[in-house]
């Protein structure tokens, strides 16, 4: 399994999702699962140490990044010894030197290019092309994704559906109440998790929350990534609405459960998704979710959450609005949240890459 973007300065949903995939396929005693990485002088941070034994490759990541979709080489075996199967947990393509499960969450930058840099447009272009002419099965996290991968030219007798799972314990009142007085969250808030990028539609979230007349703050956990000058949408806000935005920055894992389990309501208008764990977390904990139709998180949500057009900031506010002020519709999305995530299992996603590694090993 590919492992490198545990290493990234924003790892991400694909680096948690590979390693909480790597624990489940672990306890599997058919299967010996090997991470392979760049050359790196010190582990990643706590939170995204892969689960299983990870071999280093002898190039750093730009260094491998380029050798892979240039040269084609070095391959993993390289650092791993002989394996039966590759798994590409990312949109980095390694060689092909045995059968390659590929994973796909979302093809976000063939949408939005406008939202990504101009030398991350070609890794990622250059990396669908091999993975199109290489990968013996994708693997596409949502119905949305299978969808864009037959669009982008894949066949669809390639593509497997692989849901991804939620690890969220429910968050006791205790927690809660530990993690408002830490991050002093004195008021009733709105809550968003994510990494600070432009499809994440932050500004039309701003843009809704300056509309709202409730009283409530708006919190905003996630590290920053790219393309995205959240000071200037501040600075844009009414005076009242922007003394009241809080930016929590990145928060441990032990913190976000409580978090959104504290939250009057979750929002996450994002405009494009491959899948959504924000979502399944927050429903997870019993949090009233508002959400984007249109993409992946409309099938995740189904009829537990609010769902709204992204770029109508007027439907967002009103979706808001409308949870923050009818306790029958607050009741009713917090019964049914936690029902709606429980199906969503690392079990479930573990024996469908299972059934991918046996039939391209055949």
């Amino acid at each position: 399994m590919t492992l490198e973007q545990c290493w990234h300065r924003v790892p991400g949903g694909t680096a948690g999702a590979a390693i909480a995939l790597a624990r489940e396929l672990a306890h599997d005693p058919h299967l010996d699962v090997v991470g392979v990485a760049a050359a790196h002088r010190r582990p990643p941070p706590p939170d995204w140490r892969p689960p299983v034994s990870v071999r280093q490759l002898r190039l750093p990541r730009l260094a491998l990044y380029e050798a892979w979709q240039v040269l084609r080489r070095p391959s993993v075996e390289r650092a791993t010894g002989a394996v039966d199967v590759i798994h590409a947990t990312a949109i980095a393509m390694p060689p092909r030197s045995a059968p390659i499960v590929f994973t796909i969450h979302d093809l976000a930058f063939l949408r939005f290019p406008e939202h990504f840099t101009r030398v991350g447009l070609r890794f990622f272009r250059r990396n669908l092309e091999l993975a199109k002419r290489e990968a013996d099965l994708v693997l596409c996290s949502s119905l949305a994704t299978v969808a864009e991968c037959g669009e982008a030219g894949f066949e669809p007798g390639r593509l497997r559906h692989v849901p991804l799972g939620v690890d969220a314990e429910a968050a006791d009142v205790a927690d809660v109440e530990r993690v408002r007085r830490a991050y002093t969250l004195e008021r009733p808030y709105v809550l968003w998790a994510g990494t600070l990028e432009p499809r994440k539609n932050l500004a039309r979230l701003l843009d809704a929350y300056g509309r709202l007349d409730a009283g409530v703050d708006l919190v905003l956990v996630g590290p920053r990534g790219w393309k995205e000058d959240l000071e200037r949408r501040l600075a844009a806000l009414p005076g009242r609405a922007r003394r009241r935005v809080r930016l929590l920055g990145f928060v441990p894992r032990a913190d976000l459960g409580p978090l959104y389990a504290g939250a009057a309501v979750f929002c996450f208008p994002s405009l494009l998704e491959g899948f959504g764990f924000p979502v399944l977390e927050a429903m997870a904990q019993g949090t009233p979710v508002v959400t984007s139709q249109g993409t992946s998180t409309e099938e995740l949500a189904g009829d537990a959450a609010l769902l709204v057009d992204p770029r109508d900031p007027t439907a967002i506010a009103a979706a808001l609005e409308r949870v923050l002020t009818d306790a029958d519709l607050r009741a009713r999305l917090r019964d049914a949240g936690p029902s709606r995530a429980a199906g969503y299992t690392w079990a479930r996603s573990a024996q469908l890459v299972r059934e991918a590694y046996r039939e391209v090993a055949q």
